[in-house]
């Protein structure tokens, strides 16, 4: 991929969607040789953790397989769509894991890691391009995404951090959302 060309849709996915909603076991094999290693990279993002990421995909794979139906592609690109299930199966791990206590010992991996993801992503030569429409953003809208899609944190735990209303939370990243996709687009 080139530096600032958006990657283009892969034109199989909404077809292999309906297969798999069909009941065709073997579309989902190939869902996940077209998309896991995308959506394994979504999910490490959020958990920064690739054990805690492959466990995420497993577990939003099977909701792939069980929700396949429930596409609609009226409403929007296969490829977002399996994002979000990624992304939601990532973030439920997250909370699950929050309520863990860890146990001090640094040879289990319990010891928190500095967020980093968004540097290795702006790094990357790319990412020049959501970097730039990144910079575009006003501050509270590029730190309300940074902070839901980078970090995982749900609205309610982005209000909290800010100490802001929950609705101006959700209406700053919205039209963050908004801004990015067109000037992405």
């Amino acid at each position: 991929m080139t530096a600032g060309v958006a990657q283009p849709a892969d034109p199989a996915l909404p077809g292999l969607l309906l297969a798999l909603a069909g009941g065709q076991r073997a579309a989902l094999r190939s869902l996940y040789d077209r998309q896991s290693t995308r959506l394994f990279g979504i999910a490490n993002a959020v958990l920064r953790d690739r054990d805690a990421a492959a466990d995420a995909l497993h577990d939003a794979f099977l909701r792939i397989a069980t929700r396949a139906g429930q596409f609609d592609p009226a409403r929007g690109a296969a490829e977002a769509w399996l994002a979000a299930i990624v992304r939601h199966a990532a973030l439920d791990l997250a909370r699950k894991r929050g309520r863990e206590l860890p146990s001090d010992d640094p040879a289990l991996g319990d010891t928190p890691v500095a967020p980093e993801a968004l540097d290795r992503v702006l790094a990357n030569d790319d990412s020049r391009r959501l970097k730039d429409c990144l910079s575009t953003l006003e501050a509270n809208r590029r730190e309300g995404i940074v902070l839901a899609f980078v970090h995982g944190l749900s609205h309610a735990q982005i209000a909290a951090r800010l100490a802001l209303p929950l609705g101006t939370v959700k209406a700053w990243i919205r039209r963050g959302l908004l801004q990015l996709r067109g000037c992405l687009t």
